[in-house]
This record gives C-alpha cells, structure tokens and sequence, in this order.
C-alpha cells in the first residue's frame, strides 16, 4: 500500500518531510535500559517483571506507528495580558479557531481562541483507506493536538491540526522539526460488537497458559505481528 504527502509549497530540501515514526524514536526511549537490574535475567518470580517499558511492544507499536509530520518553522510562545501570544517565522505557521468554535470542548482554554498548526502536506491513500490523526505518541511536548480522522483517499487536500498548550502558562520556542501529528492509515470496514463467551474464555486462559511458559518477550514472541511502515 503507498501512502502520498505532497507539500503544497513545493519547498524541498527546505521544510521536513514526513518520514516513517520509527526514525522520530524519543531520546527518552532510546536511552532506558531494557532490563530493571541492567540485565537479561528472570525475575524473582514468574508472576513478576524484570523487563522496563522499553520492552512493551504495544509501546513500540504505538511510537512506531504511521508517519510524522514535523513543524516547517520555528514558533515562539510567550504570555501577553495572561494569553499565550504566538508568533512563527514563516509559512503562516498559525491561525486560529474563533472561541464560539471550540466552546464545551474539554480541551478548551477558557475564552482564548483555538490555534492550529498549518499543515503544509497533503496526504493521499488508497481507496477505502483513511488516517487516523494524533498526537505524536509517547513524546514530551507543550502541546497537544486534537485527533481526528479524514478520508484521504477522496479528501486529499492539506488538513491542519488545532492543539491546545498543555500548560497554559508555557513560554518558550517551539523548533522547526518539532512532531506535530502522527499519520496513521487505517482501513474502513463495517464492524459490529458482540460480547464473548465460554470460546472466548477458553481461548483467554490458553493465552495466558502459554504467557507462562517462557521468562521473555512473551507477547512479541506468540502473538505480535511486525508492522511496516517506508
């Protein structure tokens, strides 16, 4: 399946382009150790743990998953009459929901307006293949952005994303290069719920009978699939 971005500027070799998440890994997490005690070594028990977050695969999943949007620019923020005041160094960086737009959100900042990073990409994707569209996961930042989800295989045209400062009261600059959205395809298929049964028990304590069997990767090495994205 390919995935397209086309930057509206026609700007190479100037603005980032989106790249795979897995080569936005967080300092964070490429510097823990895997091991609590340093090693790989079973735990003092079975039930127990010796192995950090580092070894969680639905975590690397989650910071792995899709595309990363970067911002084309550098965008200060400081406090003006108590309201964060922004300002950007090029490419229209950010404009704003009016406050009537964004009132009875749970993200809304009182009576400020709702800003939006300005996203100069496009993104296209085969028919019957929408994006799901969040904040980069796992990643410290000031911000966050609202998710969403578009049809990109009709509606290919750039889609921006509004955010809200997680502390208010944040000053200071936000880099070009910075992670602004994680672009994550997903398929569109009907789905209905059911609630499981005697099956699905059986199957649970199965699962769980050969979680027991082995002291590492339990999970990655019964049941995880590798996922790919270029």
């Amino acid at each position: 399946m390919n995935i397209i971005f086309t930057d509206k500027y026609q700007l190479k070799g100037i603005i980032d382009e989106p790249k795979p998440a897995s080569a936005f890994l967080p300092d964070w997490y490429k510097n823990i150790t895997s091991y609590v005690t340093g090693k790989k070594e079973p735990p003092p028990t079975l039930e127990g743990t010796n192995s950090t977050i580092k070894k969680c695969v639905p975590v690397f999943d989650a910071i792995t998953a899709g595309y990363i949007i970067t911002l084309p620019c550098d965008v200060h923020v400081k406090t003006v009459d108590d309201k964060p005041f922004y300002t950007w160094s090029s490419f229209s960086a950010i404009e704003f929901h009016g406050v009537e737009q964004f009132t009875g959100h749970p993200k809304a900042m009182g009576d400020f307006d709702a800003p939006k990073f300005m996203n100069p990409w496009g993104i296209k994707t085969p028919k019957g293949w929408s994006v799901l569209i969040v904040q980069p996961m796992h990643r410290p930042s000031p911000f966050t952005i609202l998710p969403g989800v578009v049809d990109t295989d009709t509606y290919t045209n750039n889609v921006n994303f509004p955010f809200v400062l997680n502390d208010i009261k944040f000053e200071g600059m936000i880099p070009a290069g910075t992670p602004i959205a994680q672009i994550i395809p997903i398929k569109r298929e009907r789905w209905k719920m059911y609630l499981g049964g005697f099956e699905e028990l059986e199957e649970q304590k199965q699962i769980v009978t050969k979680f027991q069997t082995v002291f590492f990767d339990r999970y990655k090495r019964f049941w995880w699939h590798k996922k790919e994205y270029k």
